[in-house]
This record gives structure tokens, C-alpha cells and sequence, in this order.
């Protein structure tokens, strides 16, 4: 899977597709600003919208859903209120002047160890 968020993605597939911000909102039955909002990556779709999404941009909606990370977001959310050192470790990268790739090049160092 490519490293892009879904709303990244679905912009991508919109684009090639020539179809409209305002025209696929209007196909879904959305807003234009809610559909704004999903590109964004400040909001996602329901189940039935990212069917609708799919169907409208010609891609299987399975293909869309691989780049939903709320189930991993949700773990993750569930982890740190759970155990307060898994808290205090995402607040202390949050707050780090790393970028978000050096923080993956860490973690990738750790896993290979």
C-alpha cells in the first residue's frame, strides 16, 4: 500500500477521473464542504459514503478502505488512556521536533532489531 492518507487518495482517483469536487459531493449526497473536509483528512466517511465514493470513481470500495486507518487510530487512542506510559510516550513524539519521517526511520531501526 502506498503511504498516502485516504483523503490524499481519494483526491488522487477524483482528479484522474476529471470529476469535480462539487459534482462528486452531489453524486454521493453530500456537501461539497463535507467531501472538502475528507480530502482534507479532517473528517471520513461513513461506510455507506465510502460505498457510494467507490462506486462513483470506479474503484472497488476495498481499495478505498485500505487507506481508512480509524480502527488503528481508535487502538491507538484506546492504548494511551489504557496504559499511562504509552501516553506519556505519544505525548513525548508528539511534542518532539522530529518529522513524521524520522520517526518512522526509528521505528523501523527498532523493528529490525
Amino acid at each position: 500500500m502506498d503511504k498516502i492518507s485516504f483523503g490524499s487518495k481519494l483526491r488522487q482517483l477524483r482528479e484522474e477521473k476529471n470529476i469535480s469536487l462539487r459534482e462528486l459531493a452531489k453524486r454521493i449526497g453530500v456537501s461539497g464542504a463535507f467531501l472538502s473536509d475528507i480530502e482534507l483528512g479532517r473528517r471520513f466517511p461513513s461506510a455507506d459514503k465510502l460505498e457510494f465514493l467507490a462506486k462513483e470513481i470506479g474503484v472497488p470500495a476495498e481499495e478505498l478502505k485500505q487507506y481508512d486507518f480509524r480502527d488503528e487510530a481508535e487502538a491507538i487512542r484506546n492504548m494511551m488512556f489504557a496504559d499511562p506510559k504509552a501516553g506519556l510516550a505519544f505525548r513525548s513524539i508528539l511534542q518532539s521536533e522530529l518529522s513524521l519521517e524520522e520517526i518512522q526511520k526509528i521505528v523501523s531501526k527498532q523493528k529490525g532489531k
